[in-house]
């Protein structure tokens, strides 16, 4: 080989080792970053998930169970050591609106697609995450009030739906708190923005104080 082309495939091969050495440095990093107790999954390019917890390969089901379980963990990219918790968990939410019982309508999702790239994105986020947190609370108080007699998850979308419309004086009463909080949150992120308005006349996008 003569020697130019060997010194070509040298620098090369010392390039291909600095990269893999920067990543395996990045996703290192990335993985003692996160938080005490989280647990830390890899996401390889073969897309394959790796538990360092359990030092073995899992499958997306697997995470979904450590979701259901309420587990703290942190998916990251093996090779960058970017942050990947959210595209694992909309590729979970992906996998449960096409098959089964869907939870969106089409309506619902269109609305929410809407909602990307306007100036009220960041308000509905909020919103959407104060509602979950609310109705969360508003299970529990349920399950509480039927004295743990139903688990909701041994029951099948359909029964469930059975029980509820059997539960209608105790679910009206529970889901009038939850309305008027989801009122409360709305009507106080009206104020908030009223008062960005008054504190910033004239600003495009802002409302003219009266």
């Amino acid at each position: 080989m003569p020697a130019y082309r060997r010194a070509s495939a040298q620098l090369a091969s010392a390039t291909d080792k600095a990269g893999a050495a920067t990543a395996a440095t990045a996703a290192t990093t990335a993985a003692k970053a996160a938080p005490a107790g989280v647990r830390v999954l890899k996401k390889y390019p073969n897309r394959r998930l790796y538990d360092t917890r359990s030092s073995g390969y899992i499958t997306l089901a697997d995470v979904k169970r450590m979701v259901l379980a309420a587990e703290d963990f942190q998916v990251i990219d093996a090779k960058t050591g970017d942050d990947l918790t959210r595209s694992i968990l909309l590729q979970i939410i992906l996998e449960e609106e096409s098959g089964g019982v869907p939870m969106f309508s089409s309506q619902a999702l269109a609305q929410i697609i809407r909602f990307y790239g306007h100036s009220m994105q960041g308000v509905m986020g909020a919103m959407l995450e104060k509602n979950l947190q609310a109705f969360t609370e508003l299970q529990g108080q349920f399950m509480s009030q039927s004295n743990g007699l139903y688990d909701p998850q041994q029951l099948s979308p359909e029964l469930w739906a059975q029980f509820m419309q059997g539960q209608a004086p105790m679910l009206q009463s529970l889901m009038g708190g939850y309305l008027n909080h989801s009122r409360t949150v709305f009507e106080q992120m009206q104020e908030q923005v009223k008062k960005a308005g008054a504190l910033f006349p004239g600003v495009p996008g802002f409302p003219t104080p009266r």
